[in-house]
């Protein structure tokens, strides 16, 4: 498995402190891109959040999700968070070690106290210490939160650098683009109030595991029955002790959200958003708790296409840290059309400078502060569908096509736009997980003109 080490370096520790003056939370920054350009400690808010507890807990649930591997056995380090400020809000972001779990805080104005917030993305350090002081805030006494150093942090640190190293798989940056691409395609299922929220989580098993047939819900009156058919209206749930991190803030759940696909008989990503006073917290869900979302290959077909990357670099230009990007204002402004924007924003994911949001049932605008680019480069059926073009392994009829691979020979069909193989790969999947290399060999070939080479 590719990977590298992510260096992470902070003016100080993050801590939760208390005086005469109050309590003042003080969340340190490691290097990220701002509208000015890449700073070393950016700095995105100072002022009071609007229910401090709250916040915490849903800070807290954020670190669990970036510490957790809830299939893998555990390892000794996570990438800390990732915070965006968005001028009306701040996200905290995060993604398990195993790749399966996406978890999001969003911050809003009205949880923020009236305060404007700074634009731009960074890491933020959540230590032990601070976890430890998080865990026993009681009360909703004014704290003051900074996000960033303090005014004369340069000229007062003397030393206090705090650096960590972590690992940084490729098939974690690939996981962490697909579950925004994946998430574009839910829709709001189901909706229920904080008691019968705060009931039915916990009242849902809480063991699961490979092998294990997926746990499906459906409505039921006012609430959510599980169920291990999908029917009309059903949400796939796989691994539901994956939600026991929302137990952190269910005391102030005011309702919870559930968004998936429609069913279709196989098990399916699902997102579950809690709603709280002035902010969310959502978790996404890969198909298998044994299988994250590096796997899915939702992003594959925009990443084959030399138009896709002129396009995304073109509406990258257009981006201005927006908490909801507009497809159709960006096909006004670009003179593309809403397909090509579309395709342009889900590689711009898979370069992590996009998110998406359920709630908003829209994109927002951020640059995780990593090499995702890499996603791109090393993802192995990309990779062997370009060294097949480049072979000549492609034979083009119309809508046939055939792909010598090996010592076998593949036939695909195209109908309807999409592409269906004869491999196992396709056996098994039919499209679920994206296209197999051989389909997107072809993909390549006909858009290129060419069976001799892509790029």
């Amino acid at each position: 498995m590719t990977r590298s080490v992510q260096a992470l370096a902070y003016a100080r520790p993050s801590a939760l402190e208390s005086s005469a003056g109050g309590r003042a939370l003080g969340l340190e920054t490691s290097g990220g891109l701002t509208p000015t350009g890449v700073e070393a400690h950016p700095r995105f808010f100072a002022g009071f959040l609007s229910s401090p507890r709250v916040a915490a807990r849903g800070l807290l649930a954020v670190a669990d999700v970036a510490a957790a591997r809830y299939y893998q056995r555990p390892s000794p380090g996570s990438l800390d968070p990732v915070v965006t400020g968005n001028g009306d809000r701040l996200r905290f972001e995060s993604f398990s070690g195993c790749g399966g779990v996406y978890a999001r805080l969003d911050v809003l104005r009205e949880g923020l106290d009236g305060a404007e917030t700074g634009h731009g993305t960074t890491n933020v350090d959540v230590n032990n210490p601070l976890r430890e002081a998080l865990s026993r805030m009681t009360g909703d006494d004014p704290l003051h939160l900074r996000v960033g150093p303090e005014e004369l942090a340069a000229t007062t640190l003397g030393g206090r650098l705090v650096e960590k190293k972590v690992p940084l798989p490729d098939r974690w940056l690939r996981g962490f683009a697909e579950a925004q691409v994946v998430s574009a395609g839910f829709d709001l299922r189901a909706e229920l109030t904080g008691a019968e929220a705060v009931r039915f989580l916990r009242g849902l098993p809480r063991s699961g595991g490979r092998g294990r047939a997926p746990l499906w819900v459906v409505p039921a009156g006012r609430t959510l029955r599980p169920t291990t058919r999908p029917g009309p209206g059903a949400v796939c749930l796989p691994g539901p002790e994956r939600l026991a991190t929302l137990e952190r803030v269910l005391r102030d759940a005011t309702a919870l959200r559930v968004y998936g696909p429609a069913p279709d008989g196989a098990a399916t990503a699902s997102a579950w958003e809690v709603v709280l006073p002035g902010m969310r917290l959502t978790l996404t869900l890969s198909p298998d708790p044994a299988r994250g979302f590096s796997g899915e290959g939702g992003v594959l077909e925009a990443l084959a296409t030399e138009e896709a990357a002129q396009d995304a670099e073109l509406v990258a230009v257009l981006l201005a840290w927006e908490p909801r990007i507009d497809p159709a204002e960006l096909a006004e402004r670009s003179g593309l059309t809403g397909a090509r924007v579309r395709a342009a924003l889900t590689r711009l994911g898979t370069a992590g400078r996009v998110g998406y949001d359920v709630a908003d049932a829209a994109y927002f605008h951020r640059e995780l502060p990593y090499d995702a680019d890499r996603a791109e480069r090393h993802n192995p059926r990309l990779v062997a569908a370009r060294a097949l073009v480049a072979e000549g392994a492609v034979t083009l009829d119309g809508d046939l096509a055939s792909v010598a691979s090996g010592e076998q020979r593949y036939r695909i069909r195209e109908s309807g736009g999409a592409l269906s193989c004869t491999c196992q790969w396709w056996a098994d999947y039919r499209g679920r997980r994206g296209p197999c290399k051989h389909a997107l060999a072809v993909r390549m070939a006909r858009r290129g003109g060419t069976t001799g080479g892509t790029r």
